[in-house]
């Protein structure tokens, strides 16, 4: 169901269930108008002691200019963290108030928040809500189909992650669980990541694709589950950075057909797991490295243009798409870059055209395509809050500001936003959602700005405003003084399925010396704190945390970096 008809369904669910309620006391021309307000509560992730909620409230009556919910809990849950409101408990009472940046709420205009909680019991769904000190209705799904109900048996859901859980790797839970602080955020769903042959049945010992499927049932329990899969082991990968190079030659194509997508596929395809959501985020960074790294750009590498010339890239993707989606549980996610890379008027549209190529690859097509992830394993901040890309400075566009370089978007929310738009338009169904890797983009901690920058020119103005504290958008490796982002939740924006963990939190993004190895990586010097740069970071400073690992190992230091700089914070 396309998200446009669910919410036609939804608001038609509503006006009826509204007027059959209440016919003697709403006239007919006024409807759901006269409600002063509507709520949405949505537990969106449950665990054994914690959990994660959405609210949506909705105003019907004057436009505000500040607004308060309040709510209180029949149990003993407790406001741990939130986003987007001011959150505040006294008993069993909360409080969400707005933040500087979204008080204004017009009629028939809604607002979104969310936040994390405790609880020991039964946690029970609050009845009451008040809106400014008035009662509001309280939206169940109404009486007719719409995206809280359970699909019918086999069935693709618009949203995967809507009214699911989502996997905790047992894995990752441990290693979060060993670190100082690290059991505050263990609970979190992380990504689980395929990235070679062995991984399909464990390396070293650990677990492989059945085992890790296998715990997801055993925590699916009667709920609905979604498990996060990363496909990444193209022929050539990751032709611009050493670091994540892989084992497959560049001409292996056929071996990555049969020896890794093939069986991941046979896995997948097994009913035991038909009652499992699995979302494949598939083949990070190798599309967009053959818009922007190949000749006659500045920043081409020989290896890009390599995997240009023979195709590989775009055939492996292509065949992920058509053998995973074969399973009609199987929701795939291509990746799409971030807009520190893809949101310049010379590449932004070239981009989803490719994405468009490797989509009728191969055999597949673009319904094999569930929707596009953002900022994989990235830096990129979610929301600037401070400017946007229509701001001037003493008559000059931010545009033209260092930091961001004529490129189109500021942040990542409006990039996938856009992207998703420019995605529909040139042939991908109008159903398409947007996920965006949230793991490391809070930029919390003292040098969070609390509001604009200086106004001298744009580059202070910009500086001196931007969450994202990097030394420029091209830097990707264990940047120092980043902190974990927005915590998974589902359908928290217009196009956005989910905001997701996909790079475990803790897992280094490539060692910052030459580490031999026998897994293919080799050593980039964009991971060296002491590198001076290269044309694709403008000549900066590389921002890397210092003694850092192979990627993919665990990184103690920076998680610890990660906790402390979180945002919202732990």
């Amino acid at each position: 169901m396309s998200r446009t008809r669910t919410a036609i369904l939804a608001a038609m669910a509503l006006v009826a269930g509204t007027a059959g309620a209440a016919v003697a006391a709403i006239p007919p021309d006024v409807g759901v108008a006269a409600i002063p307000c509507t709520v949405d509560y949505k537990v969106q992730n449950q665990w054994d002691s914690g959990f994660t909620a959405a609210v949506t409230v909705t105003n019907n009556s004057a436009a505000k200019s500040s607004w308060a919910v309040k709510w209180s809990y029949a149990g003993n849950q407790k406001v741990t963290s939130g986003w987007n409101a001011k959150l505040s408990q006294s008993g069993t009472a909360v409080t969400a108030a707005n933040e500087s940046y979204n008080g204004t709420l017009g009629n028939g205009s809604s607002v979104s928040f969310g936040f994390n909680g405790t609880y020991s019991g039964t946690n029970a769904l609050p009845t009451t809500f008040t809106l400014d000190g008035v009662t509001c209705n309280v939206d169940d799904g109404g009486s007719g189909p719409g995206p809280t109900d359970p699909p019918a048996p086999g069935a693709k859901v618009d949203n995967p992650y809507a009214g699911a859980k989502v996997y905790v790797n047992p894995e990752w839970k441990a290693k979060a669980t060993a670190e100082t602080g690290g059991s505050r955020i263990a609970n979190q769903p992380t990504g689980v990541w395929l990235d070679r042959i062995a991984a399909i049945n464990g390396v070293n010992g650990g677990m492989g694709l059945r085992a890790h499927l296998d715990a997801a049932l055993a925590q699916k329990g009667s709920d609905e589950l979604v498990v996060q899969l990363v496909i990444y082991n193209l022929p050539g990968r990751d032709c611009a950075a050493l670091a994540s190079n892989g084992e497959l030659g560049a001409t292996e194509i056929d071996k990555y057909r049969t020896q890794y997508i093939d069986p991941i596929a046979a896995i997948l395809a097994d009913s035991k797991y038909a009652g499992l959501r699995i979302v494949t985020t598939v083949e990070i960074d190798s599309l967009p490295n053959l818009v922007t790294n190949v000749s006659p750009r500045v920043t081409a590498t020989a290896n890009c243009d390599t995997m240009k010339a023979n195709g590989n890239y775009v055939k492996g993707v292509g065949y992920a798409l058509n053998k995973l989606g074969d399973a009609p549980n199987v929701y795939n996610y291509v990746d799409a870059g971030h807009h520190g890379w893809l949101g310049w008027d010379d590449n932004f549209a070239p981009s989803a055209a490719l994405f468009k190529e490797a989509a009728t690859a191969e055999g597949a097509t673009v319904a094999d395509v569930h929707g596009f992830i953002v900022n994989t394993a990235n830096y990129s901040a979610l929301k600037e809050n401070h400017f946007t890309i229509n701001d001037s400075v003493n008559g000059a566009s931010v545009r033209t500001s260092k930091w961001i370089d004529w490129n189109r978007y500021v942040d990542e929310q409006s990039y996938a936003q856009a992207m998703r738009n420019q995605l529909v338009s040139i042939g991908f169904p109008s159903g398409i959602g947007m996920l965006i890797d949230t793991s490391r983009n809070g930029w919390g901690g003292t040098a969070r700005p609390t509001g604009p920058g200086a106004t001298t020119n744009v580059d202070t103005y910009v500086d001196g405003g931007r969450y994202d504290r990097r030394i420029h958008l091209g830097n990707w490796c264990n940047q120092s003084g980043a902190g974990l982002g927005e915590r998974p939740q589902a359908s928290p924006a217009t196009g956005i399925d989910a905001y997701v963990w996909m790079k475990p939190p803790g897992e280094s993004d490539g060692s910052s010396t030459a580490i031999p190895n026998d897994e293919g990586k080799g050593f980039d010097r964009m991971c060296d704190p002491t590198y001076t740069g290269n044309p694709r970071n403008n000549n900066n400073m590389s921002g890397a945390l210092p003694n850092a690992p192979l990627s993919g190992h665990w990184f103690s230091a920076q998680f610890q970096e990660l906790m402390k700089n979180a945002y919202p914070a732990l």
